[in-house]
């Protein structure tokens, strides 16, 4: 047998209600903890998708954006983060890529907006926006 987490998950969060005593408290946790064990199981079988995706239209960002930048500093900083690669498919190694690229992405937002560049703002929204999207828990996850 091959473990698969999502289908883990699953399973126990649909056996979980029939295994407490027949209290409102314990259907009532029971219900709380299906429906915990349900968002992870959704959330686990998307995860390096989400991430993928989130770096690399972060890197796209930056590729496009980076050539504009009169701040030295800032500009070595995004090509760089443009050119970066994700070490693996792990989580681990996804999310800290993640927070590499969001620290640089604060800081060109942080320029963007004090130079009053509005195409590169909208830019930078829309990338935002479409990684909220692809977060957001959809209906019988």
């Amino acid at each position: 047998m091959r473990p698969d987490v999502n289908e883990i998950l699953r399973t126990t969060a649909m056996q979980l209600p029939g295994m407490v005593a027949p209290t409102a408290y314990g259907l009532g946790s029971a219900g709380l903890l299906t429906g915990l064990l349900m968002i992870s199981a959704g959330q686990y079988d998307r995860a390096a998708e989400i991430r993928v995706s989130d770096n690399a239209e972060m890197r796209a960002l930056f590729a496009a954006l980076a050539p504009s930048l009169r701040d030295a500093e800032l500009k070595a900083d995004v090509e760089a983060a443009a050119k970066s690669a994700d070490p693996s498919l792990r989580i681990s190694a996804l999310n800290e890529a993640n927070a590499m690229l969001r620290k640089v992405l604060i800081r060109l937002q942080t320029h963007v907006e004090e130079t009053g560049d509005r195409a590169a703002q909208k830019r930078l929204w829309d990338v935002l926006k479409a990684s909220a999207d692809r977060r957001m828990l959809a209906p019988g996850m």
